[in-house]
């Protein structure tokens, strides 16, 4: 039994460094929001931002997407939003209106650097697991 007290413990260190991690999984989706998106959303996600006042249409509140999808959060479609590839109006035509940070596209053909691609992929699914979070 003893000789398996160095793995148990290196097991239970580990998983323990997991667990610490996972708690804190959100901080960077809401460094993401906070820079980006709350201008316009409000740092509540709300809908009540400053910036929405001088839109020409309403800013609706983040926090209940699963509400309006049947109490499912629509992962992949948020996504997609995010990334510009559903054709949000408000959020730019080509691209949303925060230019390649959240953009799909980053990069062309063999020119593409994927470590460029994982990072904005990382952005995007940092800010839409962030969004989950947060529903009411």
């Amino acid at each position: 039994m003893l000789k398996y007290l160095p793995k148990l413990a290196a097991t239970i260190t580990f998983a323990s460094g997991l667990l610490a991690q996972s708690a804190f999984a959100d901080a960077p989706g809401e460094e993401q929001f906070r820079s980006y998106c709350a201008s316009c959303h409000g740092v509540q996600a709300d809908g009540n931002g400053p910036l929405g006042d001088v839109l020409s249409m309403s800013v609706p509140d983040l926090t209940t997407i699963a509400q309006r999808n049947d109490g499912q959060f629509p992962f992949l479609k948020v996504v997609h939003m995010v990334d510009g590839r559903s054709g949000v109006m408000a959020h730019g035509s080509d691209m949303p209106v925060w230019g390649d940070q959240f953009s799909a596209d980053a990069g062309s053909g063999l020119e593409r650097d994927l470590s460029a691609v994982y990072e904005v992929r990382g952005r995007i699914l940092s800010l839409v697991y962030y969004l989950e979070s947060i529903q009411k």
